[in-house]
Parts: structure tokens; C-alpha cells; sequence
């Protein structure tokens, strides 16, 4: 019986300990909120920007209820709609097909570094390690990106240099060493299976928290990709939806800052929805992206916990 009440003493004190204030739970549910707004409060001004007539722009500058709505920015890229959707396109099949392609190259790479058997562990280690410090620079990877590999103006040329970083390998090597216990490795090795086997049959079917969280760290890398674009695109035609903006807002500068464009231009130039156009692109930019982030949430966060403290 007395067992019994100190038992329960214990766990009352420990729900005392861990139990949150009414005053701190009220403080992190502002901060919550606070937070929140911060990250939805840009996207609805850039929607609202985007519906706003270029001429209440003009008089009055970016507001977040405007004075005269339009919808010519949409109907804008309704009649550019032909490009905008072979960009769409291009990013659609970047991201997916460099997401697939990074998911399985940073997967087998830290499942490899995270064996302790392995022999080269400490030599591999460092050479993925060492580029998270510094690394060759833009010109050594423009020249092995055009001169050697000769991806200049190929769609796998916005695929390849993103596809492996040293940070998501080393996430990898975390989760693979911290949650896949040796002994369930010896087990699979004693009936005969081989590393392959391993991999695919019993690390890769408990990685699921940690294949979303780099899934969706690439998609994220892919879709707001514009600079490998810059770097070794030149066909239109394979341009990538935000190599495109970055494209319209150059030559929106380009023209409004050249009166010598000619006569046809520049009125075409007054007559296009310029703010608009570009905030009305930077929605559709933005759409598909937080459409595809809850269906990762789960697992994203459980990823990001990678080697926690157990309590």
C-alpha cells in the first residue's frame, strides 16, 4: 500500500514538472500565431499585389488592400499561356525525376558511410564532409558542367549539379547509424542476404521520415531553382518556370530603362501589367510548392530529429 502512494507521489510530481503554465502556454500560442502570420502574411500580399490594376500601382504604390482590382496580370499569362506551360513543364519534370535521382544517390551513399565495417568510411567521410566547408567554386563547376560533361543547354544540365549535397548525405549517415540497429544487419546477413538486399528490404523500408525530409529538401532546391538556368541555358525552350521570371523581370527592366526599344515595343511595354505580371508568376511559382509540403509534414519533422535525445 505504501508502494502504492509513493508511486503515485512520483508521477504526480512528474506531471508537475512537466506541466506547462497557463500564462506560458497562452505566451507560445501568441508566438505561434505571431510566427504564422509572418510566413502567410508575404504570400497573401503578393496575391493582392498581383490583382491590383498597374495604374493604382503606379499612383499608390504596393498596398495590401488596393484601390481598383484587375485581373489583367492572369489574363496576361493566360495569353503567354503556351510558354508558361512548356516552362511549367520543365520544372514538373526537374523536380521530379532530380528528386528521385537525388533521393537514391544520398541514400546509398550514407547508407555506405554509415557501416562501420566498411573500410573506407573515414577516407569517404572526409571527402563528402570536406565540400560542406568550402568548395571549388562556380567557375571549376562551370567548366566540368560544359567542357567535360557537356550538359551546356541539356535539361540534365539543372538536374546533375543539384542532385547529391554533402549535407543530406550526412543526414543519411545519421539516420542509417542511430536507428537501423546492427543487429537487425548481422540477422539479414546471416540468412544470406547481400548489402543490396539489405538496403532496399530492410534499411530503406524504416527510412521513411528520412527519405520525406530529403525529398523534400531537393524539391524545395529544384522548384525555386533559377540560377543553374542562368548558367547553362541559353534555348528558351527549356527554360525552367523561375529561370522564365527571372527572364520577364530582366527584360522589363531592360525595356523600361531603353527608350530606344522602338515605338511598338514601348507601347507594348505600357500596355503589359508589369508588377502584376511578375506577382501573378510568383503565385503560380508558389502554389504547387505549399500544396505538396503538408503531405511531408509528418515525416519531415520526425526526419529533422535525426539522433535526438530520447527522454
Amino acid at each position: 500500500m505504501l508502494t502504492k502512494k509513493k508511486e503515485f507521489e512520483f508521477q504526480d510530481s512528474d506531471c508537475k514538472l512537466n506541466r506547462v503554465s497557463k500564462t506560458s502556454n497562452a505566451l507560445f500560442n501568441v508566438l505561434f500565431v505571431i510566427l504564422a502570420a509572418v510566413c502567410i502574411i508575404p504570400v497573401v500580399f503578393v496575391f493582392m499585389i498581383s490583382i491590383s490594376s498597374e495604374e493604382s500601382i503606379k499612383l499608390n504604390g504596393y498596398r495590401f488592400i488596393p484601390e481598383q482590382f484587375s485581373l489583367d496580370a492572369y489574363k496576361f499569362i493566360l495569353d503567354e499561356s503556351e510558354t508558361i506551360i512548356r516552362a511549367l513543364g520543365v520544372s514538373i519534370f526537374v523536380t521530379v525525376v532530380g528528386t528521385i535521382i537525388g533521393v537514391m544517390l544520398t541514400t546509398l551513399m550514407g547508407y555506405v558511410l554509415s557501416r562501420s565495417t566498411y573500410k573506407l568510411n573515414n577516407f569517404f567521410t572526409m571527402i563528402v564532409f570536406i565540400p560542406m566547408i568550402f568548395n571549388g567554386g562556380m567557375l571549376s563547376s562551370y567548366v566540368v558542367n560544359t567542357q567535360l560533361l557537356g550538359l551546356k543547354d541539356s535539361i540534365w544540365a539543372l538536374i546533375w549539379p543539384l542532385c547529391v549535397s554533402s549535407f543530406n548525405v550526412i543526414i543519411c549517415k545519421t539516420f542509417f547509424k542511430t536507428n537501423i540497429p546492427e543487429s537487425l544487419i548481422e540477422s539479414a546477413q546471416i540468412d544470406g542476404a547481400t548489402q543490396m538486399q539489405i538496403f532496399w528490404k530492410v534499411a530503406l523500408p524504416l527510412a521513411k521520415p528520412m527519405l520525406a525530409t530529403i525529398a523534400l529538401f531537393l524539391t524545395f532546391a529544384y522548384w525555386n531553382d533559377w540560377f543553374q538556368s542562368s548558367l547553362y541555358i541559353t534555348n528558351p525552350d527549356i527554360y525552367s518556370l523561375q529561370a522564365l521570371l527571372d527572364n520577364i523581370q530582366r527584360n522589363i527592366e531592360m525595356m523600361a530603362n531603353n527608350p530606344a526599344a522602338g515605338v511598338s515595343m514601348v507601347e507594348y511595354m505600357n500596355s503589359m501589367p508589369r508588377e502584376g505580371a511578375r506577382m501573378a508568376m510568383a503565385m503560380i511559382i508558389i502554389v504547387p510548392i505549399a500544396c505538396c509540403y503538408p503531405f511531408f509534414q509528418k515525416y519531415f519533422i520526425s526526419g529533422l530529429t535525426v539522433g535526438a535525445v530520447k527522454g
